[in-house]
């Protein structure tokens, strides 16, 4: 039986998918990356492993996500792709006719609008949290309620808090204020599930066509808050995913199967033992002073990744 894995390292979480020769999921795993993204990947393929028919071989690897040419390098992998291309192909295989894709997770969030199976347009927001799922987890701990049980909270609302969404610190005090004023709980937590949609939609969709059907994808699709809302606002319906949290990984793994590698790259359940050492250094061959990543098992370096002009990216440079 031949198996093929995808793994999507991120800034919040790692997600480590295999599939069958027919692209179903045989075994997924999703774990807390915690600022150590070597230990969360190789953790992961300790754990999925167990998981595993005895006769499955592991015949391609794909790697994606923020961290994808370090989960590359520790795993073996036969092709890093990114994030907007590993979400496209998993939603394009689960939709085969969707056309616009809404991803948010922990740190970030993207759209992908796609016509014919092909990506046609796509934005991502990096750079503020009120858009993504921090932002409710704050909020979460904040009011005391397990980020679980937000859309259960959210459905209630009858008379849903207006919340300034476009800024986290705004948001914080307009939710304090509206529970000194007495507003009940879950209109304050609806609230905050339509302000997230408000700021996506605001920072990422501006002048795009969002037709159907829609895919939501990522961890924050498990809020049933948060799909209500951008149903409001879209006046569509929403789908998502049974696996709409690891998307990344069986989007990479799907591409490691097209791409039928003669011999994988893969390293083996093995490598998840393996003390990798990462380090980074400035490069001064020019005025770009480019931060380059090198990543090294008993001091022979593996890979160098970060360099615009390529040259540190060949094996064993430096």
């Amino acid at each position: 039986m031949q198996g093929h894995l995808g793994i999507d390292v991120g800034s919040v979480s790692t997600n480590l998918v295999v599939l069958n020769d027919k692209s179903d999921v045989v075994a997924w795993i999703y774990n807390r990356t915690e600022g150590k993204p070597i230990k969360a990947a190789q953790k992961s393929l300790h754990e999925i492993k167990e998981f595993l028919p005895d006769n499955l071989d592991i015949s391609s690897v794909g790697a994606t996500g923020s961290a994808r040419y370090l989960a590359g390098v520790v795993v073996g992998a036969d092709i890093v792709k990114n994030e907007i291309t590993t979400h496209a192909v998993a939603a394009a295989h689960i939709v085969p006719d969707v056309r616009t894709v809404i991803e948010i997770g922990g740190q970030d969030s993207k759209i992908i609008i796609l016509r014919n199976g092909i990506v046609l347009d796509f934005a991502m927001n990096t750079v503020c949290a009120a858009g993504t799922g921090s932002f409710l987890d704050h909020q979460a701990s904040r009011l005391s309620i397990p980020i679980e049980e937000f859309g259960r909270y959210a459905l209630k609302s009858e008379n849903p808090a207006h919340i300034a969404g476009r800024c986290t610190v705004f948001a914080e005090s307009d939710m304090i204020h509206k529970q000194q004023v007495g507003a009940q709980l879950e209109d304050i937590i609806y609230g905050l599930c339509q302000a997230l949609s408000r700021n996506y939609l605001n920072n990422l969709a501006k002048g795009k066509d969002l037709e159907g059907p829609i895919v939501f994808q990522g961890g924050v699709a498990a809020n049933l808050g948060i799909r209500k809302a951008f149903e409001q606002t879209l006046e569509q319906k929403i789908n998502v995913p049974k696996y709409h949290h690891v998307m990344g990984a069986i989007g990479a793994a799907i591409l490691a199967k097209e791409s039928r590698p003669e011999k994988t790259k893969f390293k083996g359940f093995k490598s998840c033992k393996t003390d990798y050492l990462t380090s980074g250094f400035n490069c001064e061959g020019c005025s770009n002073s480019c931060e380059v990543v090198k990543v090294q098992v008993s001091k022979k370096t593996l890979a160098c990744w970060g360099g615009r002009c390529g040259k540190w990216e060949e094996v064993g440079t430096k």
